[in-house]
C-alpha cells in the first residue's frame, strides 16, 4: 500500500543512484528484509519505480526498510529525509533521546511508555512494526559516550510545584505524588518477578508483557513526582531496570526497535540513579543487541564500555559478566585471539568471586553454567566444535526448570557442534529436545536458533532423521510471532 502521489522523490531518486541499487534490487532488499522481520512484502520494480517518479509513500514498515536497505549498500546509516521519506516516520525521535537534563530525562522516558501503548492499542504489531527495520546501531554512540563521561546526575531531588491560587492550576496529579521507598520496592518486586517470567517462558509471555505496562501505570507517575535525592536515586534506579528488562524482552521477541529506544532510556535513568554496574549492566545488553544483529566491532566497544567505567566499582561476578559479553562480540568478528583473552579473564573474574559478594540483584542468573554456554556460544562462531562441545557439556550437565530459554538455546548450540564433529544422529537428537523446549516458550531468539539448525542440516534434508526434525519443527516456525 502506498499514499497518494505528490510529485517525484528527487531524494531517493539521487540516494539510489548513488548506491548503485537497481528499482528490481531495491525491491529485492526490501522484500527481504521484510521476511527477516515476519512481514510478507511484494514489492517489484514497478512499486519502486512509483516511489522515485510519482512520489508515492509506501506505508508500514517499508520506508524504514528502504532506508535499511540503501544503508546496507552504503554501509551507513540512511535517515528517512535523506531519501525523501521523513514525514512517513510515525515517532522519529521517541525514546532515542539521551538528555542531558534530569527533567528531560524523565520526559524521554515516560514518552516512550506512552508510544508503546499506544502501539499495543493498535494492535497488529502498532507502532514497533511500523518501526521495523528502524534499528541503527549508531544511536547508541551518543548515550555511551555521554554515560562515560559522566555517569551520574549531580542531584535528583525533584520537589512539588508550588501551589498556585486556591486550585494549583497546572500541576498535574502524578506531580502531587510524594514517592518513598515503599514505592520504590514495589518497582524491584516487579522487576524480580518479570525476570523469573522471562527466563521460564519467554520475553513474548503475557505476564512478561506487563513489564510495559508497569512502567507506564506505577513507574511514569512517580518518575514525574516528588522525592528526595536518595529517594529519587533508588526510584531511577529501579525504573531503569524495569526498562531494560522492557528492552531485553523486546529482543527476545525479534522487536529491535523497541529494544533499542528501552535500551536507551534505560541508560538515562541509571546514570540518574548514579549506579554505574546497573549503566554497565545496560550497555552488555546493547552489546548483545548489536552483535546478534550483526555489528559486531559496535559490539565490542559497548562491552568494553560497561568495563572501563567499572573498574574498582563492580564486583568480581559482575566484571565476570561484562568480560564474557565482550568475547561474545569478539567471537562474533571472527577475532579468535581476543575472544580467547576474553573468556580467560571472565573466567578468572568469575574464580575470584565469593558467595558473600554485594552481586546486584539482576545478576542473579549469572554463574559458571552460564559462563559455559556463552563460550559455547563464542567457539561456535569460531568454528572449534570441540570446544564447543567441551563447554556445552559442562552447560547441559545440570538442566534447570528456571532459566528455560537458556536451556534450549543451549540445547541447539550442542546440535550444532555435534553436526560439525559429524554426528548427525546426535545433532538431531539435541535438535529434538530443543525443538521441546522451545514450543514451551515465547522466544523468538530460540526459533531463530532452531531455524539456523534446521539451515545447517539441509544437505542432509533426505535423511529420515532430519525429515523428523523438521517436521517437528514446522509448528514452532508456522506460529505467529
Amino acid at each position: 500500500m502506498s499514499r497518494e502521489q505528490r510529485g517525484p522523490n528527487e531524494k531517493l531518486g539521487t540516494v539510489l543512484a548513488l548506491a548503485g541499487i537497481s528499482n528490481a534490487g531495491l525491491a529485492r532488499r526490501v522484500n527481504d528484509l521484510g521476511a527477516q522481520r515476519g512481514l510478507t512484502l511484494r514489492y517489484d520494480k514497478t512499486s519502486v519505480a512509483r516511489w522515485v517518479s510519482k512520489g508515492m509513500v509506501p506505508q508500514g514498515a517499508a520506508p524504514h526498510l528502504i532506508a535499511a536497505a540503501i544503508g546496507q549498500k552504503l554501509g551507513r546509516p540512511v535517515p528517512l529525509h535523506e531519501i525523501g521519506l521523513a514525514d512517513a516516520d510515525p515517532a522519529p525521535e521517541v525514546g532515542l533521546a539521551f538528555p542531558r537534563d534530569v527533567g528531560e530525562a524523565v520526559r524521554s522516558a515516560t514518552d516512550l511508555y506512552r508510544l508503546d501503548l499506544a502501539g499495543r492499542r493498535a494492535g497488529g504489531g502498532g507502532i514497533w512494526q511500523s518501526l521495523a527495520g528502524s534499528f541503527a546501531v549508531s544511536a547508541y554512540a551518543t548515550p555511551a559516550s555521554r554515560w562515560l563521561i559522566t555517569p551520574a546526575d549531580p542531584s535528583v531531588e525533584r520537589e512539588a510545584p508550588r501551589p498556585v491560587g486556591a486550585g494549583a492550576a497546572g500541576a498535574s496529579a502524578a506531580e502531587h505524588v510524594r514517592v518513598g521507598h515503599s514505592d520504590v520496592a514495589k518497582l524491584r518486586e516487579a522487576a524480580e518477578d518479570a525476570r523469573r517470567w522471562d527466563s521460564k517462558y519467554g520475553g513474548g509471555d503475557w505476564r512478561s508483557s506487563m513489564v510495559p505496562e508497569c512502567l507506564r501505570v506505577d513507574a511514569a507517575p512517580l518518575l514525574l513526582g516528588s522525592y528526595s535525592d536518595e529517594v529519587g536515586r533508588n526510584l531511577f534506579g529501579a525504573t531503569a531496570e524495569l526498562t531494560r528488562l522492557a528492552g531485553w524482552m523486546a529482543f527476545d521477541t525479534g522487536q529491535q526497535e523497541a529494544a533499542q529506544r528501552y535500551y536507551i532510556q534505560a541508560l538515562r535513568l541509571a546514570r540518574a540513579a548514579a549506579d554505574v554496574p546497573l549503566g554497565g549492566y545496560v550497555l552488555a545488553s546493547m552489546s548483545l543487541q548489536a552483535t546478534y544483529r550483526g555489528f559486531a566491532d559496535e559490539g565490542v566497544d559497548l562491552a568494553q564500555a560497561a568495563l572501563e567505567r567499572n573498574r574498582g566499582l563492580a564486583t568480581a561476578r559482575t566484571m565476570s559478566f561484562f568480560r564474557l559479553v565482550e568475547a561474545r562480540a569478539h567471537a562474533k568478528a571472527g577475532d579468535g585471539a581476543a575472544a580467547a583473552a576474553a573468556l580467560k579473564s571472565a573466567e578468572g573474574w568469575l574464580e575470584r568471586s565469593r558467595e558473600g559478594d554485594a552481586d546486584p540483584t539482576w545478576l542473579g542468573f549469572y554463574s559458571y553454567d552460564r559462563f559455559c554456554a556463552d563460550a559455547a556460544e563464542c567457539y561456535r562462531d569460531l568454528r572449534m566444535p570441540r570446544e564447543v562441545r567441551r563447554f556445552t557439556e559442562q552447560a547441559l550437565s545440570r538442566p534447570t526448570e528456571e532459566f528455560v530459554r537458556s536451556h534450549g538455546l543451549r540445547l541447539v548450540v550442542s546440535a550444532v557442534a555435534e553436526l560439525e564433529s559429524g554426528n548427525l544422529d546426535a545433532a538431531c537428537a539435541a535438535g529434538t529436545r530443543a525443538v521441546e523446549v522451545a514450543g514451551r516458550i515465547s522466544s523468538a531468539r530460540t526459533t531463530e536458533y532452531v531455524r539456523d539448525l534446521l539451515h545447517r542440516l539441509e544437505p542432509y534434508g533426505d535423511e529420515p532423521r532430519v525429515m523428523e526434525l523438521r517436521e517437528r519443527a514446522r509448528p514452532l516456525l508456522v506460529a505467529p510471532a
